[in-house]
This record gives C-alpha cells, structure tokens and sequence, in this order.
C-alpha cells in the first residue's frame, strides 16, 4: 500500500511539474476567460487525426514505457493484472520510427482485467509539431486486445480546448519488446 502511495505521490508531483512546462497558444487568465465569454458565439469543428504510436516497453536501449508497479498477485495472473507501465511514446506520421514526429503519447497503462487481456489507458496526446503544436488531447478508456478498440477523449487544451470524441487503436506490430500502434482520432472542438 505504501508503494502505491508513493507511487500516486509522484504522478501528482510529476504532472504539477510538466503542466508549467506544456506549450500552449493561450497562458493568462485573462486570454482564457475571454476565450470563454466568445464560447456562445463559437462554432464547433470536427478534426480528424492520423498517427502511429511506437511502445517499447522491454530491452535494454530507449525504452519508451517502463514498468513502475505490479501487484502480489501479477506473477501468478494469466492476465498480467496489476502490472502498471507509464509511458512517453513517440507519436509519428508513418508506420516508421524515423517518420516525422507529431508530438508524445504520455501518460500510464495499466492491465485492469483478472480474466483477459485488457488495459486501463490513461493518457495525453501532447502535440509537438504542425497546426496543433501546444495543443493536448486527454484519452481515458479500455484498450482490450481486439482488432480495434475505441476509446473516448475526455478533454484537451489548446486547439482542443473542450474537446471530446473518439480514439480509434489498431495494432499494426507486436512483440515481447514493443508495439506500434496505428490511431484514427474524431474530435469535436471549437
């Protein structure tokens, strides 16, 4: 129990310490409460989005998603269930690492079920690059293994302040050490 404590001690304490460090179009108080009284007049946009996603989560050398907790009883599960990763994965244009980089999927995945293989994703699309540079998208959702999985955008910032839709994830490549991930996102935003 103390290391899931200290655990969720140093996820606030690192998210406390990247918000200041985000990129974004609009800083003040003052930039974002006028943002805010124009929002009736605001009309709202649908942005498709394209990417692919490289986890590497095992091996020795750049290792994009490492293991911070497991349960007592992970070992022992079929699942895998309790094992905790947190994750900064380069998002890119093309299936290849080398392709263009959009911006980072970070956040934390967790294997949430005790009878299949299924994960608790928990995570930020953070746009380095292009027309959303400074921009974020929130995904909360069940990533269970099956041809496509569709989880839900609970927020943004930036561009996608208030934003909400759809993540779409099909996994082109997996392996014991890494996996790309291809993603089709639908966001409506203002």
């Amino acid at each position: 129990m103390e290391k899931l404590a200290a655990l969720i001690a140093m996820m606030v304490f690192l998210v406390a310490i990247a918000m200041p460090m985000a990129h974004c179009s609009i800083e003040g108080p003052e930039e974002v409460d006028e943002w805010f009284q124009k929002l009736p007049y605001a009309k709202e946009k649908v942005t498709k989005l394209h990417f692919f996603m490289h986890d590497k989560y095992a091996g020795n050398n750049n290792l994009t998603a490492v293991r911070v907790a497991q349960a007592s009883v992970t070992a022992k599960s079929p699942s895998s269930f309790g094992l905790v990763f947190i994750m900064d994965d380069p998002l890119t244009q093309g299936l290849e690492p080398t392709s263009k980089e959009l911006g980072r999927a970070q956040g934390l995945y967790a294997l949430s079920s005790q009878s299949e293989m299924s994960l608790l994703m928990a995570m930020n699309l953070v746009f380095t690059s292009g027309e959303f540079n400074g921009s974020t998208l929130t995904i909360m959702g069940r990533n269970p293994a099956a041809p496509y999985r569709e989880m839900t955008i609970i927020g943004g910032s930036g561009v996608f302040r208030l934003a909400r839709g759809v993540a779409l994830a099909q996994a082109r490549f997996f392996n014991a050490t890494n996996a790309l991930i291809e993603y089709n996102v639908v966001v409506i935003h203002y």
